[in-house]
């Protein structure tokens, strides 16, 4: 990953922050520029609860470039409260407890470690929450 590219998605990929209609409220995950129609001062930032549930899951258990450190481990869509559908790695959870409708909440955790260049990266991934 590019330093710069990065740090343009600090916000979204540490906050959770997506973007809310001024004028309908919808909400959108995640944020991006205005379509060509729109007005782009009809969007602002929203800050997303981190909370929902697994739409649906599955295991990966050939993990894609740079992430074999993980091993085998879960990803899910997660259905944020506010509405956004949030594709996501679960944690902090045994694969067969992993259930359809499971809430679940946001945390920050290690995504990768980019190489030569030193980057740490961090963002979001989903852990069951107790209800």
């Amino acid at each position: 990953m590019k330093i710069a590219r990065h740090w343009r998605d600090r916000v979204p990929r540490y906050r959770l922050e997506g973007q809310r209609h001024r004028y309908t409220g919808e909400i959108r995950f995640p944020p991006h520029p205005p379509a060509l129609d729109e007005d782009p001062n009809d969007w602002e930032p929203y800050q997303l609860s981190g909370r929902g549930e697994i739409y649906s899951f599955s295991v990966l258990r050939q993990a894609p470039e740079g992430f074999a450190s993980f091993g085998v481990y879960p990803v899910a869509l997660v259905r944020l409260e506010e509405g956004p559908l949030v594709t996501a790695q679960l944690t902090d959870c045994d694969e067969a407890d992993l259930a359809i409708g499971m809430p679940v909440e946001m945390v920050t955790r290690r995504l990768m470690d980019s190489g030569e260049d030193g980057v740490l990266v961090y963002g979001y991934k989903f852990r069951p929450r107790l209800v």
